[in-house]
């Protein structure tokens, strides 16, 4: 992958995360670490999903030793990975898998988006599949002592979902067309 097309890559990423994630207000959470560059955006170029696993243990490396003023969140883009959605949801488990084995369980959790998600018991086109639809297939750390932190102050945390539907059903088809270019084909 080229220079110019990796940075293409972390531009469509960072343009969905201001637009879309924080634009909508899909993650209350994020303005701020955003804002502060609190949130790398790690390009994984490879077409190896042993090499992808790799490297998202190296992010989780890099998070353990970065303090969370510092790196807050990370996004683990791979752009030549998973065309199929069930392929990406398939290889959660491993991540998954790999955060049990290397005894950060409680620690990180991982936040799933991908260009064609599809929520168990949705249809491909409902609505509410556009909360977690991205440019690429990303795999977002999440740091659970800073998500715990944030969630005490936040009213209805659990009423987020909810309102995310809310919020999407209720767009146009311009405004989807707009926000979410990277599903027109």
């Amino acid at each position: 992958m080229s220079e110019a097309v990796k940075s293409d890559v972390i531009q469509h990423v960072q343009q969905w995360l201001e637009d879309v994630v924080i634009g909508l207000n899909l993650c209350p959470f994020a303005a701020k670490p955003n804002r502060n560059k609190q949130i790398k955006i790690h390009v994984c170029e490879t077409k190896s999903e042993e090499q992808l696993l790799e490297d998202i243990y190296q992010q989780i490396v890099t998070l353990d030793d970065t303090s969370a003023e510092e790196l807050e969140t990370t996004l683990v883009v791979a752009p030549n990975l998973f065309e199929h959605f069930d392929d990406y949801n398939q290889f959660l488990d491993l991540v998954d898998a790999l955060i049990i084995q290397t005894g950060k369980e409680g620690t990180y959790q991982i936040a799933s988006f991908h260009p064609d998600y599809c929520f168990y018991g949705t249809q491909p086109d409902d609505a509410e599949n556009l909360t977690n639809r991205s440019p690429y297939p990303i795999f977002h750390l999440i740091r659970e002592a800073s998500m715990e932190k944030v969630l005490k102050h936040y009213p209805d945390p659990e009423g987020i979902p909810e309102r995310n539907i809310e919020c999407v059903e209720g767009l146009s088809p311009e405004q989807i067309r707009k926000l979410f270019p990277f599903l027109i084909k």
